[in-house]
């Protein structure tokens, strides 16, 4: 088999949604990660290896690296968000964790946690990505270092487009530049020379193997099939490349990083591609004229799950509606959207919104991470298992989620609300990706700067007053039996709905006692339509009716 036969590629999920954008803690640095490979394989029977529980990574996290007890669990969280686990399981964690009344049942049940230590280092490896050096604050770009190849020449003029979490070009060159230390970290320490580094006779184990899998997979040929790279090494053409001894029962370190730098290239599933290659995706609603610039495209009628990419950029004063087979599962990336109104009805996988403005975004059930990075007055409105939001002002969350969200550096005056809407499939769509109504922790946010855990005053955010609160109306019909708010409103809330229900009330008997002859009714009305028409304008509303009014389509865009 030739070697160009041969494609492997690193995964977008472990950069896209696990590498928190925000610098890491200085003791991520490969100097202590060293320490911590050699130390959890010591303390085998303690937890540690082959998984590492909460407790043992909660004592390495605080006791030897330093980091705050909430700090340690948002790493160990967000790499949960990224194992493999039924729906059911989730839906079975939530109701455990939704029963315990106090910090210590939390622990306890915590305790129960583990993940797999070889990937979770890695993990904690690749918060590198966005690590802020002095290097990159003088001369930009960090990435590609001289041991890594060059970008593509399309990659430059796309640096705007594109932050390092969904840059695959990103990914590619990380990888590249510090494979050795990638592959270091899987290493068993008899294998570590006496300085503690990699010899030129070290042997990696096929244990090791399924540890890099978490960052790398790929094809053989032009075959559809993808592969963990672990399932991809266990065909023994490929074994003889990549440098397998049957007698050791190990691959040579040396011919492995070999045969990969020879293999590894650029993700044929990430964005790059997908903006390249990727089929347009048509809407329910759209407003004829306006969508010249607007860039949308898709992968996910070749995509494995996992990397299925939608993206959509520079939709400008339109009412997008989306519910399909097509976004389910997806990995959805908005970019530059403005004065908009998109509704993405479907469970996603995970959501990034990028430098949009003006913009309300209504989605479906999102089964790891919302990211909204470099936004202006945009209101986001889900069910997700993660909320995250960097260097964005005026922007309002209406949320549901199961872990506390993450505002990282450079926000302004952010406003979290609950979530107020549904629509006839939501509760399936929630059951599918494992998200319950409890535990809901959307008032709950931990606030995450360059030095750790903050709390900056003035706050980056506040709570929306109840008396400004107001119930969404999803105004699109569709099929299924969901037809309240998931879980309800929080008290304050729901008593504010209902006072204001009470006036409306009252207003209608005022009207009635007032008997009104036929004439002063006809005036009356017409006052009263020309008062919301004037408040329509007055709030941007009408605009977003209007675009609601169907826009004549041929049967071609219908079936797009």
């Amino acid at each position: 088999m030739e070697l160009h036969n041969v494609r492997v590629w690193v995964r977008m999920e472990p950069f896209l949604v696990g590498a928190l954008q925000a610098p890491p803690p200085a003791k991520f640095s490969m100097h202590y990660l060293r320490k911590m490979a050699t130390y959890v394989r010591t303390r085998a029977k303690d937890g540690c290896f082959p998984h590492l529980c909460w407790p043992m990574w909660r004592h390495i996290a605080c006791g030897k690296l330093q980091l705050p007890d909430e700090l340690a669990w948002v790493y160990f969280e967000t790499f949960d968000l990224l194992v493999e686990r039924s729906p059911e399981e989730r839906l079975e964690w939530a109701e455990a964790v939704s029963q315990c009344s106090t910090h210590e049942e939390l622990n306890r049940l915590r305790q129960k946690l583990s993940v797999d230590t070889l990937q979770f280092l890695l993990f904690l490896y690749t918060q590198q990505l966005n690590r802020v050096s002095l290097r990159t604050s003088v001369i930009g770009e960090e990435w590609p270092s001289p041991r890594a190849r060059s970008p593509s020449p399309d990659h430059e003029c796309k640096t705007s487009l594109q932050n390092k979490n969904c840059d695959d070009q990103a990914h590619l060159a990380f990888v590249q530049t510090h494979l050795s230390d990638l592959l270091e970290l899987v290493l068993d320490p008899e294998q570590l020379s006496s300085s503690g580094h990699c010899a030129h006779d070290s042997l990696l184990s096929p244990e090791a193997l399924r540890g890099l899998s978490f960052l790398l997979e790929g094809s053989v040929s032009k075959a559809r099939a993808v592969h963990p790279l672990h399932e991809l090494l266990s065909w023994a053409p490929l074994q003889t490349q990549a440098g397998y001894s049957k007698l050791s029962q190990a691959f040579s370190l040396q011919r492995l990083q070999a045969w990969l730098k020879d293999t590894l290239t650029l993700n044929p599933f990430g964005y790059t591609t997908c903006l390249k290659t990727g089929k347009k995706l048509a809407w329910a609603q759209q407003v004829e004229g306006t969508m010249k610039r607007a860039k949308i495209a898709r992968n996910t009628h070749n995509a494995p799950a996992g990397s299925k990419m939608v993206l959509m950029s520079q939709v400008y004063k339109q009412t997008l509606a989306k519910d399909s087979e097509k976004l389910s599962g997806a990995n959805v990336k908005l970019h530059r959207c403005n004065e908009s109104f998109i509704y993405l009805l479907s469970p996603l996988r995970s959501v990034s919104v990028e430098k949009c403005r003006n913009t309300t975004l209504v989605l479906g059930p999102v089964q790891t991470s919302v990211h909204v990075q470099s936004c202006e007055n945009v209101k986001v409105v889900c069910v997700a298992g993660r909320l995250s939001v960097c260097a964005s002002s005026y922007c309002t969350f209406h949320m549901l989620t199961p872990t506390r969200p993450l505002l990282l550096s450079g926000n302004v005056a952010l406003t979290l609300a609950p979530y107020h809407t549904n629509y006839p499939s939501l509760e399936d769509h929630m059951a599918s990706v494992g998200l319950a109504v409890v535990p809901n922790l959307w008032d709950q946010p931990v606030c995450l700067g360059s030095e750790g855990i903050e709390t900056p005053s003035p706050a980056p955010y506040g709570l929306l007053p109840p008396g400004e609160f107001n119930v969404l109306v999803v105004p699109f019909e569709m099929d299924g039996d969901t037809s309240e708010i998931p879980g309800g409103l929080p008290p304050l809330y729901q008593a504010a709905i209902s006072h204001r229900e009470q006036k409306v009330q009252a207003w209608q008997r005022t009207v009635k006692e007032a008997r009104l002859n036929k004439e002063q009714r006809k005036q009356f009305q017409v006052l009263v339509e020309q008062k919301f028409h004037e408040w329509l304008l007055e709030t941007g509303h009408r605009q977003q009716l209007d675009s609601l009014i169907p826009a004549p389509t041929d049967s071609k865009q219908a079936a797009g």
